[in-house]
Formats: C-alpha cells, sequence, structure tokens
C-alpha cells in the first residue's frame, strides 16, 4: 500500500479540502479538459499539462520537473484515464517537495530538549506575518506549550499593537518596547523572557523590508546575534511568510529572504482565497525549504501544519 492509499484521518482535513477548492477546482478542471477525448498522454497533452501548472503558479523550472518525471511515468506505465495520471502528478510532486521531520509535520510540536524554541519570523509587510504569529500562538497554547512573544517590528506601530492584540486575545505575554525601539533590543528580552520563566516557544516578529536588501541582512542578522547571547544556537527556525495569493511575487520575495538569512521554513497564507495554490508546491521544491504551516482560512484554527501527503491528497484527488 502506497502512501496515498491511506485514509487521513486528520481533522482538519475536511477544513484543508475546503480552503484548497479553488486551486483544485482550476487545476482538475483544466487539466480533465484537456484529458477529454484522449486514448493516451501524448506530446500535444503534456504541453497542456505544462501550461496548466505554470498558469496554477507552480513555477517553470519545477513544472519542467513534473513533466519530465511524467513523461518517463508514461512511456513505461499504462495510460488509463485522468484518475491514474492524479496519482501519477501526487506520486511525482510528494517526491520532489523537501522531506520534512516527521514530529514537525503532524502538529504543532517543540521538538523536545529544545527550550525554550526560538522561531524568528520574516516576510514583507501585508503577508499575514503578524497574523500567522498569533495563530502559532493559539495553536501552541493550546497544545500546553508557554508561549512568549516578541514584537520586533518595530518600524510600524500597526505591527506591534496587532502583536499586542494578538497577545490579549490568545492570553499570551507580548515584549515589546513600542514603535522605533531597535529591534534586536527587543528580541534580546523576549528570548531573556522566554528563558527565566521556563517557556516553551518564543516566536519574534520582524520587520520585512525589501527596498535595501543590505539593511535587511544586518537587521537580521544583528536579531540573531543578540538572541544567541542567551540561547546560543537561536533561532531554531527562521519562518518565512508569504502570501499564496501573489502568486510569482511570492518566488522573488523567497529569493529575496533567503539571500538575506538562512530561512529553513515556509509558511503560506490565503490559500482559501486563491486558485494559485501550486505556489506552495513551486516554492518549497525550487528553494529547497520545507513548508511548515497554511492558512487555509480567516478563522484562529485556520493555521494548519503542513503536511505534503494531505495537501498534495487534496489537490489532486477527483
Amino acid at each position: 500500500m502506497g502512501f496515498f492509499d491511506k485514509i487521513f484521518s486528520r481533522d482538519n482535513k475536511e477544513k484543508l479540502d475546503q480552503g484548497l477548492e479553488k486551486t483544485k477546482s482550476s487545476l482538475l478542471g483544466k487539466i480533465g479538459k484537456a484529458l477529454a477525448g484522449r486514448s493516451s498522454i501524448d506530446d500535444d497533452f503534456l504541453d497542456e499539462l505544462e501550461e496548466i501548472l505554470v498558469t496554477s503558479d507552480v513555477g517553470i523550472d519545477t513544472t519542467i520537473k513534473i513533466i519530465e518525471r511524467i513523461e518517463k511515468r508514461v512511456q513505461k506505465d499504462k495510460y488509463l484515464g485522468e484518475a491514474e495520471l492524479n496519482a501519477m502528478l501526487k506520486e511525482e510532486i510528494a517526491d520532489l517537495l523537501p522531506e520534512q521531520d516527521d514530529t514537525l509535520s503532524r502538529e504543532f510540536h517543540v521538538p523536545h530538549g529544545t527550550k525554550p524554541y526560538v522561531i524568528m519570523v520574516v516576510g514583507v509587510n501585508g503577508v499575514g506575518k503578524t497574523t500567522t504569529i498569533g495563530k502559532m500562538a493559539h495553536q501552541f497554547k493550546a497544545k500546553g506549550y508557554k508561549v512568549i512573544l516578541g514584537a520586533a517590528d518595530t518600524f510600524r506601530a500597526a505591527a506591534v499593537e496587532q502583536l499586542k492584540i494578538w497577545g490579549q486575545r490568545t492570553g499570551v505575554e507580548v515584549v515589546e518596547k513600542g514603535m522605533n525601539a531597535d529591534p534586536a533590543a527587543v528580541a534580546f528580552e523576549a528570548v531573556k523572557a522566554a528563558q527565566d520563566q521556563g517557556a516553551d516557544v518564543c516566536i519574534i516578529d520582524t520587520a520585512g523590508r525589501l527596498h535595501n536588501k543590505v539593511n535587511l541582512m544586518n537587521e537580521l542578522s544583528k536579531i540573531k546575534r543578540v538572541m544567541q547571547k542567551v540561547v546560543p544556537d537561536a533561532p531554531h527556525e527562521i519562518l518565512l511568510v508569504l502570501d499564496a495569493s501573489t502568486g510569482q511575487n511570492a518566488f522573488e520575495q523567497a529569493r529575496q529572504f533567503t539571500a538575506a538569512t538562512e530561512v529553513n521554513a515556509l509558511a503560506l497564507t490565503k490559500l482559501d482565497g486563491t486558485a494559485k495554490g501550486g505556489v506552495v508546491i513551486g516554492v518549497s521544491e525550487q528553494f529547497k525549504t520545507p513548508v511548515r504551516y497554511i492558512g487555509v482560512g480567516e478563522g484562529i484554527e485556520d493555521l494548519q501544519v503542513f503536511n505534503k501527503y494531505e495537501f498534495i491528497d487534496s489537490l489532486f484527488s477527483i
């Protein structure tokens, strides 16, 4: 039995299906139309499939890899219909995506022996960064973890205030010094408070200005250095938040931030409002960075831990 033969038992699978409905409807509708009347997968169909994947924001490089894999499969596997093609797509795309730490791909979980687990969150304004942090805090707290937030996006008063509101909403402490404070100083105090209070998780919000990459790189490097004065191996996770609905812009943001700092995890927001969900596949594969979280709705429970098999199953199951 293959992985995709199993029945997923997670409670949020239905919500995931709903959140990906626009992307799924667009993808499967176009694939079904391209397959209509065909008895085999030929070069013309593969050209159409390539166009479908690219226009779904899977990205050109990743799409070419998928097409090459499908081409090899159909040379040796008998093609029977849309269901078989979708099964091939699921298997080949899952194989392309980075492997996940199983302990982090099942639920909101903190690795054993790492306390506080420090997460530095990066991303441009407007992608849902602070909201994602608030929802992460809620989910971690619901698992019984003690969480502290650091409001180090001090260049926008709205960012500090928004994080404080999330702190009140979730019952989580927020360390802040207001607008124009030194971001590194805020991060230092947040990590120190987390250590002193025996917190399990410390999440640091940061500014996301891309107009000057050198300044961004210097600022993020400084934040890391001061945190390491308290926790030598912090941050354990540098989470880049991207808005899935921006499609190709998400690729460019990923390119900029991965050049500026050592991003090792991704969060894709606003998947429920777009047909561009293919960006999740493309960004993860192209930058060889695992997706950690996806946003499939506006509710506080609608940030989900990403599991590539469940995601692909929701996207390509008829």
